[in-house]
């Protein structure tokens, strides 16, 4: 049994995101919770939202325990990219890309025994 939760159209770039997210797979969601506390990046913050909403998710949709969770699988995926425009000299133009992510969360329960 494993309950997931999804964050969409977040406004980082997945690189930055990823980095943050591979020092949380498979750790219990205690350890993980504590990691992306103490993390300075601005990844962590919208990273921490999600794994909380999936903590939820599994304490009430699916009726495990807070104690025997850990993170089973995260990834971040890339979402739309925002082109924005900004003038330069001479008449020309420069492109902006906003990159945008969607960051999903899968917690399960640990195996007793």
């Amino acid at each position: 049994m494993e309950a997931r939760a999804v964050a969409k159209y977040i406004r980082i770039s997945p690189r930055k995101a990823r980095q943050v997210i591979d020092l949380i797979r498979g750790k219990d969601v205690e350890e993980a919770l504590a990691i992306l506390r103490y993390t300075p990046k601005k990844a962590s913050y919208f990273i921490e939202k999600v794994l909380r909403s999936a903590i939820a998710n599994a304490e009430n949709n699916h009726d495990m325990s807070k104690d025997n969770l850990y993170v089973a699988k995260a990834y971040v995926d890339q979402g739309p990219i925002l082109k924005r425009y900004s003038p330069r000299a001479q008449g020309r133009v420069d492109l902006w890309r906003v990159r945008t992510s969607h960051i999903t969360i899968v917690v399960a329960e640990r195996k007793e025994g």
